[in-house]
C-alpha cells in the first residue's frame, strides 16, 4: 500500500455515506434504518473512547455486580451496556433490546417504540480489558413483526432472519465490521475526523485458511469429532495455532485471513458457552455473508431456533472449505472410535493408548 498516496485520499467513504448510498437502492426504505445504525455508531464511539483511557479514568476493575452470566461483571460492563441502552432507545427505533448483561429483555416504551430489535454484547472479551487485549461489542438486528405488540417471539427467531449484524473491536486501531445482508464491510475510526472511513470494502473469507483457533486448555473436555480435527489440524495440515481469547479478535482474524474458529462444547458446558443471539448469530451471519459457513456441531448456526434469550451453542466457523472438513467428521459414524478397537486410536482423536 502507498501510504503517502492514502494520507492525501479526497475520496473517503464514511460509515454514513456508505449506508445513505445502500438506502438509496431501496425507493421504499424511510430511513429508521439508517438513524438505528448511526445511534450504534455513536455507542460504538463512546465506548472507543473510554476503553482507551480506561485506566487514566479509573474504570479498570470489578464493579461489585454480577451478570446474568454469573461472571463478575467490570465497571466498563456497566457503562458499556448503559450506553448503547440509552444510544439504542434514544434513537426512536428500537422496540426491544436484549443485552448479555441484563437477565430480562429491555421493551421500548410505546412512546418511543420502533420497528427494530437488537440484540447485543456491549463489551465481549471484557475480562481482558485490563491486560490491553483487543474487546468488542457485537450486535444483530432483527425487523419486529407488529411493533405495536412486540413479544419475546419477535426475539427468539433464527440468526436467517436477522436484517444486519456486525461488530466494533477496540484495539490498535477501532474497526466496525458491518453486514446488512449485501456483502461484509469494514470500517476505521480515524480520530481527526471523528468518523468511520471505508477501510475492508467487499471482505471476502478464503476458501481455506492455514489457522485454527481454538482454547486447547480445554481439550480433555471435549468431543471426538472436535478432538480428530484439531489433531488433523496440529499433525496432517499444517495449520497454524492463533488464539486470543476474545471473540471479537479471533473472529476478526479468522474474517481477515481465513481458517477455522471452534468454541466446541464440552463435558462441563454441554451446549457450549458463546451465547446464540449475540454471539453466535452475528458472527455466523457476518461469516456467511463473507463467504464462509458456521456450525454448531449438529446444524447451521443460522437455522437454529433458541428458547431462551440467553441461551448458548458450540460454534465452528470460518473458511467454507475449512469448516466442510469438520462438518463430515460430525455426519460421520465413528462406530470404531467407541467400540474395542479404540484403543488404537491416538489419545488427542479420543482414544486411549
Amino acid at each position: 500500500m502507498d501510504h503517502a498516496a492514502e494520507a492525501h485520499r479526497t475520496d473517503l467513504m464514511t460509515i454514513t455515506s456508505f449506508v445513505l448510498n445502500e438506502q438509496s437502492k431501496y425507493p421504499e426504505a424511510c430511513g429508521d434504518f439508517t438513524i438505528l445504525l448511526n445511534h450504534i455508531v455513536l455507542g460504538c464511539k463512546f465506548v472507543c473512547s473510554t476503553v482507551s483511557k480506561a485506566g487514566l479514568a479509573k474504570v479498570f476493575g470489578l464493579a461489585g455486580e454480577m451478570n446474568v452470566q454469573g461472571e463478575k461483571q467490570k465497571k466498563l460492563d456497566v457503562l458499556s451496556n448503559e450506553v448503547f441502552i440509552k444510544a439504542l432507545i434514544s434513537s426512536g427505533r428500537t422496540c426491544i433490546l436484549v443485552s448479555e448483561k441484563d437477565e430480562e429483555a429491555t421493551f421500548v416504551e410505546p412512546s418511543k417504540r420502533g420497528r427494530y430489535i437488537v440484540v447485543f454484547d456491549p463489551l465481549d472479551g471484557s475480562s481482558n480489558i485490563d491486560s490491553g487485549v483487543s474487546v468488542g461489542t457485537i450486535f444483530g438486528i432483527y425487523m419486529v413483526k407488529d411493533k405495536e405488540n412486540p413479544t419475546l417471539d419477535d426475539v427468539l427467531r433464527p440468526g436467517s432472519n436477522m436484517v444486519a449484524a456486525g461488530y466494533c473491536m477496540y484495539g490498535s486501531s477501532c474497526t466496525l465490521v458491518l453486514s446488512t445482508g449485501n456483502g461484509v464491510n469494514g470500517f476505521t475510526l480515524d480520530p481527526s475526523l471523528g468518523e468511520f472511513i471505508l477501510t475492508h470494502p467487499n471482505i471476502r473469507i478464503p476458501n481455506r485458511g492455514k489457522i485454527y483457533s481454538v482454547n486447547e486448555g480445554n481439550a480433555e473436555n471435549w468431543d471426538i469429532q472436535t478432538n480428530m480435527y484439531v489433531g488433523l489440524c496440529k499433525f496432517n495440515m499444517g495449520k497454524s495455532f492463533r488464539y486470543i481469547g476474545s471473540l471479537v479478535a479471533d473472529v476478526h482474524r479468522t474474517l481477515l485471513y481465513g481458517g477455522i474458529f471452534l468454541y466446541p462444547a464440552e463435558k462441563k458446558s454441554p451446549n457450549g458457552k458463546l451465547r446464540v443471539l449475540y454471539e453466535v448469530f452475528p458472527m455466523s451471519y457476518l461469516v456467511e455473508q463473507a463467504g464462509g459457513q458456521s456450525f454448531t456441531g449438529k446444524k447451521r448456526a443460522l437455522d437454529v431456533v433458541p428458547e431462551k434469550i440467553h441461551e448458548r451453542s458450540p460454534v465452528f466457523l470460518g473458511s467454507y472449505d475449512d469448516v466442510e472438513e469438520i462438518k463430515r467428521l460430525f455426519k460421520a459414524t465413528y462406530d470404531r472410535a467407541t467400540s474395542d478397537s479404540s484403543s488404537s486410536i491416538p489419545r488427542w482423536f479420543g482414544g486411549s493408548v
